[in-house]
């Protein structure tokens, strides 16, 4: 039986593809239709910056808002001193507070471009679980909320069992992890009202011991709701590139790599993306998404602006996109091409091309630079770059010098003024 739902939100998060699955989808349906429900999604502080990665569930939250609800975005200052182990196969480095503190500011910066943050009634929270985390007494924690919960039901959920049938270690710290996880819920919905989690599938576990936790302690009627994890069309995990992250913070990821990476989808994730990643009437993603031959590159590009004004704003969005018209079909030198910039002690008497396309990022390696050459991959102010031993001084650099890894890859490189 096909359900229909009621509620705006939860009509959004079937019809868009949000879902993957849903404690108790009428239940929390009737709850949407009849009045303002709280959700939040905790976010843990490992990173100066959200990546594309996260985006899937900060456009959850803003679709929450924007059908009348309340969300939450909970950083984790508490758990993230303990570190998450769901589908991990070795334990996270643990960091300083202050550190932590650094990356929840840079994050901070992302959810305020998604989110609107305030005292209305379905204005957005941003809370720290290290407020009520941080001064837990263990004793009294042991006692109050340890005995709900059963080692042997711990021990079979999918996170932990993958590490244990690989016979690799998971240490008490990180078993603890669940337990404080569970406790956030309960603190949340004490102290806030709030009635929904939602999360990537993967930490069902997680969501399904909070609820757990607060029906017992608290008596509590409350939500959980998971996205699917997502892979592209071609199996890889969604937000990685060849380059590494892509961050959503301009100052680690400039507005036009962030753009282009949205250019690049592969044709048959398109209509898909578009769901997920904007607002355009479902009609019309769908529609975009059937598009073939060169149309689909259309298709492509208005993802990418979609995409990026959301993030970067419509300045940025159109910026990128003229920049990769300059660059791709007049093959000049756009403004905001990733930029290197040499001082004359980076330069020295002169310094090799395998070196610049390592600094400029185009390679990870200098085998990985000199492979790109050997294959015919390189190129250098749009011509073929052949020769791996090429060294380029202040005379050659006097103009900044285009560099291109394949046909959708460039930076520029120019000497410091």
């Amino acid at each position: 039986m096909t359900y229909h739902p009621k509620s705006d939100f939860m009509a959004v998060m079937m019809q868009r593809g949000y879902l993957a699955d849903c404690t108790d989808y009428q239940a929390l349906d009737d709850a949407l239709s009849n009045g303002v429900v709280t959700a939040y999604i905790g976010y843990d502080a490992t990173a100066q910056s959200l990546h594309v990665g996260h985006l899937l569930n900060i456009m959850m939250l803003r679709w929450l808002q924007k059908t009348g609800h309340k969300p939450i975005t909970l950083m984790g200052g508490g758990t993230t001193k303990v570190g998450d182990p769901s589908f991990r196969s070795d334990e996270r480095p643990l960091l300083g507070p202050e550190q932590i503190d650094a990356n929840i500011d840079g994050m901070k910066q992302v959810f305020a471009k998604y989110l609107s943050y305030g005292d209305a009634p379905t204005d957005a929270l941003m809370l720290n679980n290290a407020e009520w985390l941080d001064s837990l007494n263990y004793l009294e924690f042991l006692r109050d909320i340890g005995r709900h919960f059963s080692v042997n039901r711990m021990l079979s959920f999918e996170s932990v069992k993958s590490r244990l049938d690989r016979e690799q270690s998971l240490s008490f710290l990180e078993f603890n992890y669940m337990i404080l996880q569970a406790y956030d819920f309960l603190e949340l919905h004490r102290r806030y009202g709030c009635t929904l989690q939602m999360g990537g599938s993967d930490q069902w576990g997680n969501i399904v011991n909070g609820i757990d936790l607060t029906r017992r302690v608290l008596d509590s009627e409350i939500f959980g709701l998971t996205s699917p994890l997502l892979t592209t069309s071609d199996g890889r995990k969604m937000g990685k590139s060849q380059g590494g992250a892509i961050w959503l913070n301009a100052d680690m990821l400039s507005p036009y790599e962030f753009w282009q990476f949205w250019r690049n989808t592969t044709d048959a994730d398109v209509g898909r993306f578009m769901k997920l990643y904007t607002e355009l009437p479902v009609e019309e993603c769908e529609r975009l998404g059937a598009l073939a031959g060169s149309e689909i590159n259309d298709a492509k590009i208005i993802l990418a602006n979609e995409v990026t004004k959301l993030c970067h704003g419509a300045e940025a969005a159109a910026a990128a996109e003229a920049t990769a018209r300059e660059v791709f079909e007049k093959g000049g030198v756009g403004d905001d091409l990733p930029t290197l910039e040499l001082t004359p002690a980076d330069l020295g008497d002169g310094i090799s091309i395998v070196q610049l396309i390592v600094k400029s990022g185009l390679a990870k390696s200098g085998k990985e630079a000199k492979r790109l050459i050997a294959e015919n991959g390189a190129k250098i102010d749009d011509a073929p770059l052949t020769d791996a031993g090429m060294m380029l001084d202040a005379g050659a650099l006097s103009s900044p010098v285009k560099l291109s890894a394949g046909k959708k890859r460039h930076a520029l490189v120019k000497l410091a003024q």
